[in-house]
């Protein structure tokens, strides 16, 4: 009844078998010589079919483990490619809020040509300065006419407007703690300047956001530079675990380490440099389709920056992959045969 549920193959298999121990016994006894030509050419071909099958699937399981390490490390390094953009945007950014931050000097209304263009000329020397304009009266007027809708000169009789100064910073002096001591030496220097006016409340704020923002990706970017490295050494130690009898193998016909360790480290330090290429394609598809629905995206990066973190990458699945191979490596290069029966 079992024999009717298998199939041809199998039952030809068992002939085969069966045949062959025939052999052996008439083999021991009797001799080579008796044995049945047919017999020794089945036997040829089952051996040659059997070492072909395994041939093919040891080769399968090599590329199957070798592809997952190699898509594994692209994914986490495709991970911390992101975290690095998302570093360096949030960066770029705090630093064009802060230089379009600043503070206006107003003059007296009597302050003379030379005066003014003396403290232009000190104002844009100044390293605290990225950007200065001046704003005459007139100028304050037509701006706050269009703004309101009417002239105040028309209602008032007169302009109540004062000349001033239109200063922009540069992001390392958009503090509220450099601030004051600016305004003070330009006060104590000029006498007619009336005031220096900015918004201390909202350069805090903006200081303190931009603070809490870098914290949380700084944090965020060391728990996923641990992660990538844990899952790259994971990824590494699976393919180490299903070669440890061939290392051991190697260990008892007295290969030395550095030649056991070799071919396994560059094999990984090829799936990082490959994961890493595969990565920066995925990074570079993802800017481009943001850069079309976010136009600001593309003042923020620039290819100096991109390369840089192209560069980055290619680095990190290169040191990540050797550290964690050796490391794989080095555990069954010193654990005792016994134990490997029992991992």
């Amino acid at each position: 009844m079992l024999l009717k549920n298998v199939n041809k193959s199998t039952h030809f298999r068992l002939l085969f078998v069966l045949l062959q121990e025939i052999a052996g016994i008439i083999d021991f006894y009797f001799g080579k010589g008796n044995i049945s030509p047919l017999l020794r050419e089945g036997y040829k071909i089952e051996s040659r079919t059997t070492m072909t099958k395994t041939r093919r699937k040891k080769h399968s399981s090599f590329l199957g483990a070798r592809l997952t390490s190699t898509v594994s490390t692209a994914l986490v390094l495709f991970l911390l490619g992101i975290i690095a953009l998302l570093g360096i945007t949030a960066k770029r950014l705090s630093v064009y809020v802060r230089e379009n931050m600043g503070f206006t000097v107003v003059l007296d209304e009597n302050t003379s040509d030379s005066q003014i263009k003396a403290l232009q000329k000190r104002l844009t020397a100044a390293p605290y300065a990225r950007k200065v304009e001046y704003i005459s009266k007139k100028d304050a007027l037509r701006e706050l006419s269009m703004e309101i809708g009417e002239n105040p000169e028309d209602l008032l009789g007169y302009n109540p407007l004062r000349p001033s100064f239109e200063v922009k910073l540069n992001s390392e002096y958009a503090n509220a703690s450099k601030l004051p001591e600016i305004e003070r030496t330009l006060t104590k220097a000029y006498p007619y300047i009336r005031k220096v006016s900015y918004q201390k409340d909202l350069i805090k704020l903006v200081n303190e956001n931009m603070r809490l923002i870098g914290l949380v990706l700084l944090g965020i970017a060391v728990v996923m530079t641990v992660i990538s490295i844990v899952l790259i050494g994971n990824t590494v130690s699976l393919v180490a675990y299903s070669k440890r009898f061939l290392l051991n193998t190697m260990m008892l016909v007295g290969a030395k380490n550095s030649f056991i360790r070799r071919p396994f480290v560059r094999s990984h330090v090829a799936n990082g440099i490959m994961g890493a290429i595969i990565a920066n394609v995925l990074l570079a598809a993802m800017l481009y389709y943001l850069s079309r629905d976010m136009s600001g995206l593309a003042a923020l990066l620039d290819k100096k920056m991109l390369v840089e973190v192209a560069v980055g990458i290619l680095a990190a699945g290169i040191v990540f992959s050797y550290v964690a191979a050796r490391v794989a490596i080095a555990r069954y290069l010193r654990m005792d045969r016994n134990k490997l029966y029992y991992m």
